[in-house]
């Protein structure tokens, strides 16, 4: 078990522990957990809060002993990173009811018997993936050819599909004839899969590629890259891969994490509930945009996400 800590300072500061999925290596080699740990980073630089990161044990089966360590230490809050780690928090919640705990991209409602100890988050990035389908329509439109966008997706579950069902509604609304296809590879870290799944949707005439595989999809953007058709990031800001990159679906994990420690750090964080984070709140959004991408796209995805944010267009978040 890979222990990471963060000194703080004032004395008997209140402690906030971070459960990982894996461990940490870097912005680019893992975008989804990297944002919680900047928020953790700026909860201890701003709140004065200690904050502990752990990671399972390489080859673990499961993350319960890594959230037992911290309630074990009497944590004043154990949050978890992402729906595969959720299993284990609740399992763990239910041995410790009188810590406090919270699910990083997970619903209560996505596992059964979910004590009141824990609050689940709901991140509503079908919003900003709309925004992405419908720019990433509008961009495949301007090349000769057919006309196609796709999406790269790691395992079929409630977070993921919600990004997937948010671009095709998005894409679908831009151009209604546009095909869409979509590629599981069952794997959030292989990016040999996700560029294997990239090429084969190139070859069907895609001409964006949506990573929607955590640090898997990097091996689908580098090969958008290599065969020069666009990419959309995912979880962070990737614009930073270059300017075939249209733009980044964001989920802004820091934002959540950080809202968290502010809460417990006013008085108590409540739990028996989801925190919803979209784009009115912020906690969504979009990264930077390529250069390449015409003003006029830019106007109008201002003018759509005015309309979802206001409740006139309601973008679905499973696929049907």
């Amino acid at each position: 078990m890979a222990v990471l800590a963060v000194a703080a300072r004032g004395a008997q500061p209140l402690r906030v522990g971070l459960v990982l999925e894996q461990p940490l290596t870097g912005r680019s080699d893992d975008p989804f957990q990297h944002g919680a740990y900047l928020g953790l980073a700026r909860a201890v630089r701003e709140l004065h809060v200690q904050g502990k990161v752990v990671s399972p044990s390489p080859n673990a089966y499961s993350a319960v002993p890594a959230v037992s360590f911290l309630a074990r230490q009497r944590y004043d809050l154990v949050m978890g990173i992402g729906f595969l780690v959720g299993r284990d928090v609740v399992r763990t919640a239910r041995l410790f009811p009188s810590r406090r705990f919270a699910l990083l991209d997970a619903r209560r409602e996505d596992f059964p018997h979910t004590p009141r100890n824990v609050e689940g988050t709901l991140f509503a990035t079908q919003e900003p993936s709309y925004l992405a389908g419908y720019l990433a329509a509008k961009m495949d439109d301007l090349r000769k050819g057919p006309h196609v966008v796709s999406t790269v997706a790691g395992i079929p579950i409630p977070p993921v599909q919600a990004f997937i069902a948010g671009f095709q509604a998005g894409a679908h609304r831009a151009d209604p004839k546009i095909a869409t296809l979509n590629a599981y590879t069952y794997n959030f870290v292989n990016t040999t899969k996700c560029a294997s799944a990239a090429r084969a949707q190139i070859a069907r005439g895609s001409g964006v590629i949506f990573d929607v595989a955590g640090a898997c999809g990097l091996g689908a953007l580098e090969v958008a890259k290599t065969k020069g058709v666009w990419g959309i990031g995912v979880d962070i800001d990737q614009s930073y891969l270059g300017s075939f990159v249209l733009t980044s679906v964001v989920k802004h994990m820091d934002v959540a994490v950080y809202k968290f420690v502010q809460e417990l750090r006013a008085g108590g964080i409540r739990t028996g509930g989801d925190t919803v984070f979209d784009l009115q709140n912020g906690g969504v959004g979009l990264g930077r945009f390529s250069p390449r991408v015409p003003p006029a796209f830019r106007r109008e995805l201002v003018r759509l996400r005015k309309q979802i944010v206001a409740g006139r267009i309601v973008v679905p978040a499973a696929l049907k």
